[in-house]
C-alpha cells in the first residue's frame, strides 16, 4: 500500500505526535489524581492500650465509640487493641470480693474499697454501663489478653474485647477460667475448642508481651491510652468531645487539602476544545 509522502506524511506524523503527547499528559494527570485519591482514603490508625479489669477502660471505650459514630471518616479508622496488665503478678483468692481485693491493693479498708467501686458505678452509668461490682470475680488478665489476640487473629478483636468487658463488669463471669473464655469465644462466632487450645498452648503469650514492651517504650503509665497515627496520644477516659476533636485534628493533618495539589500543568483538552 502506498504511504503518504511530502506534506501529507508530515501532517500525519504531527497528528500522531500530538495524539501521543495528549495521552501521556492524560495518563500523568490520572496518576496524580490516583495518588491524591489514595491519600484521601488512607486510614487513620488508632492503637488503644487497656486492661479488662480497668473500669475506666470500658468507660473510655464507650466514650471513644460515641465520638467515632459522629466522625465523618469513621469507616477509615482502624482500631487495634493492645495489651496492658495493671497487676501482672495478681493471684486471685477464691471467694474474695472485688471490694476486698481493691482495698488490699490500695492499702485501705474494705469499706473504702466499696466506696471507690460505688463511685465508679456512677461514672459508668453516664455512658450507659451498669457495673455489677458485687458480682465481679477478681482476675489476673494475662489469659484474657491472649484471648483478645486470638480474636484479633480471627478478625474479631473488638467483639472479643467487648465480650470480655461485659462478662467481667456486667455479668460477674470468671475470666480466669478457660471454660468461661471458650464459651465466650463461641458466643461471638469463634471456635471454642480452637480458643481453648490456643490459650492452653500460650500461642499468643508473646504478642501480649510485645504489646507491653511497646507500652514501656512509649512510657504508658496508665490506661486507657490512645495513640493516633503513631504521633499523638490521649491518656484516660476523656469526654467524647475531646475524642471527636482529636479525630478531626489528626485526620485533617494527614489529609490537609480538599483538592489535589497541581504538580504540573500543560496543554490539555476540555469541553470547549484543546489548549
Amino acid at each position: 500500500m502506498a504511504q503518504p509522502s511530502g506534506p501529507a506524511n508530515a501532517a500525519r506524523r504531527l497528528a500522531v505526535s500530538q495524539w501521543v503527547n495528549l495521552n501521556i499528559r492524560a495518563a500523568s494527570r490520572l496518576r496524580v489524581f490516583s495518588h491524591y485519591f489514595f491519600l484521601a482514603r488512607s486510614p487513620m490508625k488508632v492503637e488503644i492500650w487497656s486492661d479488662v479489669v480497668c473500669p475506666f477502660c470500658y468507660v473510655g471505650k464507650r466514650k471513644f465509640e460515641n465520638a467515632l459514630r459522629q466522625f465523618a471518616h469513621r469507616d477509615d479508622v482502624q482500631i487495634k487493641w493492645k495489651s496492658f496488665e495493671l497487676t501482672p503478678d495478681f493471684v486471685p483468692v477464691p471467694g474474695e470480693s472485688i471490694h476486698a481485693s481493691l482495698a488490699k491493693k490500695k492499702g485501705v479498708s474494705e469499706a473504702e474499697g466499696r466506696r471507690m467501686n460505688d463511685y465508679m458505678t456512677q461514672v459508668a452509668k453516664e455512658v450507659g454501663l451498669n457495673y455489677q461490682f458485687d458480682k465481679v470475680i477478681p482476675a489476673n488478665t494475662f489469659l484474657a489478653h491472649q484471648f483478645i489476640h486470638f480474636g484479633a487473629h480471627h478478625g474479631r478483636q473488638d467483639a472479643t474485647k467487648e465480650r470480655l468487658f461485659a462478662a467481667y463488669y456486667l455479668e460477674g463471669q470468671d475470666i480466669n477460667s478457660l471454660d468461661t473464655l471458650a464459651a465466650l469465644a463461641a458466643e461471638i462466632g469463634l471456635d471454642a475448642e480452637a480458643a481453648r487450645q490456643a490459650l492452653l498452648a500460650g500461642t499468643y503469650a508473646n504478642e501480649v508481651r510485645r504489646d507491653e514492651y511497646e507500652a514501656q517504650q512509649i512510657q504508658v503509665r496508665g490506661v486507657p491510652f490512645f495513640v493516633f497515627d503513631d504521633k499523638y496520644t490521649v491518656s484516660g477516659a476523656q469526654p467524647s468531645e475531646v475524642f471527636a476533636e482529636v479525630l478531626t485534628t489528626v485526620w485533617a493533618e494527614a489529609h490537609p487539602q480538599a483538592q489535589p495539589t497541581v504538580l504540573a500543568a500543560g496543554p490539555a483538552c476540555g469541553p470547549e476544545g484543546c489548549d
